[in-house]
């Protein structure tokens, strides 16, 4: 606006000298008794014709001549890969080229994964089904982080049949038993509002991976069997050096400043997960905290041996925590994982070398069938 009005005055100026000089000369002329020319009849033209210019800048509406802004290309909504080509899930910037009620949808289902408790959790806005873990305290990075226990195959792999249930599991199953297990909590309604908007969000993560795949990095790492049993004992050394800080001493954890979020998950006792879970099995949490744990540790730069994982896993499982039915579980008996740590079992070993190992001698007899 004011770079316009400075040339509107500079107009005005220039049209006044011009009438001055344009009266002057006339009045010269006459008394000179010189013929009278045209004087400076085409420059006050000119002049007029840039103030009319100058006025009319006011009114010509803003932009009306800016170059059109460049086309945005929507981002692909598609997972992102490290440079190691480890699978790491898309960027939530990419959500906001999809349609409002999507984005919305799938972003609530992220901040389910994120901060379960404060929906669902003892004391949630929506209602009171979970022990007060959030999801995020297994599933690292709201389930995006590279071995952090993540969704990378959650998508391409369901539904399947798992040995487990020996049933076709759907999404939705599969996340009632994290809710029921993980969370020592109840069922979600598969139709509600939540769970439409976590498996909206298990889609849009799946995204670009294909159907049956599992992308490198996914889930949690498999660690090499000991070959000895992993050891409470040591594993509460373990524990009181590299964990205690974070999940106290009596493994009650930490909550966040909010109050209702765990920041630092209970390890075991009422609020912990119960033993129907997955990281009651000693490989499953081994391999966890190997690639996780303690804080800053990365699958890359771990803080703990193989030793140390295995052990400090043993003395957590081996610690108090709520209990499950299990009675529907592998229903085929000879597909339970060789950590499983309840009997039955199609081998002869014992259910403290199922729980604890080694596992290698399990593994042996296994091939050999």
């Amino acid at each position: 606006m004011l770079p316009g009005i400075i040339v509107l005055i500079a107009v005005l100026l220039v049209l006044v000298v011009l009438h001055v000089l344009d009266d002057a000369m006339r009045t010269m002329q006459e008394r000179l008794g010189l013929p009278v020319a045209g004087g400076m009849k085409w420059g006050k033209r000119v002049t007029w014709v840039l103030l009319v210019l100058a006025l009319g800048q006011f009114f010509v509406p803003d932009g009306l001549f800016a170059p059109a802004p460049p086309i945005v290309e929507p981002l692909p909504q598609i997972a992102i890969y490290t440079s190691d080509g480890l699978w790491s899930g898309a960027d939530t910037a990419r959500l906001t080229f999809l349609d409002d009620e999507l984005e919305s949808r799938i972003r609530y289902g992220r901040e389910l994964i994120a901060r379960t408790a404060v929906y669902l959790g003892p004391n949630g806005s929506v209602a009171h089904l979970t022990n007060g873990l959030n999801c995020q305290n297994c599933h690292l990075d709201a389930g995006t982080k590279p071995w952090g226990n993540n969704y990378g195959a959650v998508w391409s792999t369901y539904p399947k049949v798992r040995s487990r249930s020996g049933k076709l599991e759907s999404v939705e199953k599969r996340v009632n038993d994290c809710m029921e297990r993980s969370l020592n909590g109840v069922a979600l309604d598969s139709m509600s509002k939540e769970m439409r908007a976590i498996v909206a969000y298990m889609e849009w993560l799946g995204t670009g991976v294909a159907k049956d795949s599992i992308p490198k990095g996914t889930g949690i790492e498999k660690l090499a069997f000991l070959d000895r049993a992993a050891d409470p004992t040591r594993g509460h050394e373990v524990f009181n050096v590299k964990c205690v800080s974070c999940h106290g001493p009596q493994g009650e954890g930490m909550l966040s400043t909010d109050g209702a979020t765990y920041q630092y998950p209970p390890l075991w006792g009422d609020h912990s997960y119960n033993q129907g879970a997955g990281l009651y099995r000693l490989s499953r949490f081994a391999g966890y905290v190997k690639a996780n744990m303690p804080q800053g540790a990365a699958y890359d730069h771990p803080q703990l041996t193989d030793e140390e994982a295995w052990d400090v896993a043993a003395f957590v499982n081996s610690q108090p925590r709520p209990a499950k039915d299990l009675t529907g579980d592998w229903p085929d008996i000879s597909k339970k994982p060789i950590d499983h740590p309840f009997g039955p079992y199609s081998d002869t070993f014992t259910e403290k070398q199922h729980k604890y190992g080694p596992f290698g001698p399990i593994a042996e007899a296994r091939q050999k069938k």
